[in-house]
């Protein structure tokens, strides 16, 4: 289980390994193009209530952890899917993204 920490306001993301090699994809290609987005997710088993929505832009500190230190496989279906619903709605769903 990898993090991702953002900003370092709250306790980092718990993201599965693979879902978060993904994730550093998609998030680079879109900072890469200086284009923000609104990012959310549930928040962990210690409190699982509600959801959590970030604004990440390319100023803001990120840093992503991975658990393993072989890169995880990346599925390009997968990052396609999680572009178009991005680029769609403004919007990332890391809970949806499976």
């Amino acid at each position: 289980m990898g993090t991702l920490e953002y900003n370092s306001s709250r306790p980092p993301i718990e993201i599965d390994d693979v879902t978060l090699a993904h994730l550093k994809i998609v998030i680079a290609t879109k900072l890469r193009r200086q284009e923000s987005f609104m990012m959310t997710w549930l928040p962990g088993d210690k409190n699982p209530v509600g959801r959590l929505t970030a604004w990440v832009h390319p100023s803001i500190p990120l840093i992503l952890s991975f658990d393993e230190p072989k890169v995880a496989p990346i599925d390009a279906a997968r990052i396609a899917r999680m572009m178009e619903s991005l680029n769609a709605h403004g919007e990332l769903l890391i809970d949806q993204m499976a």
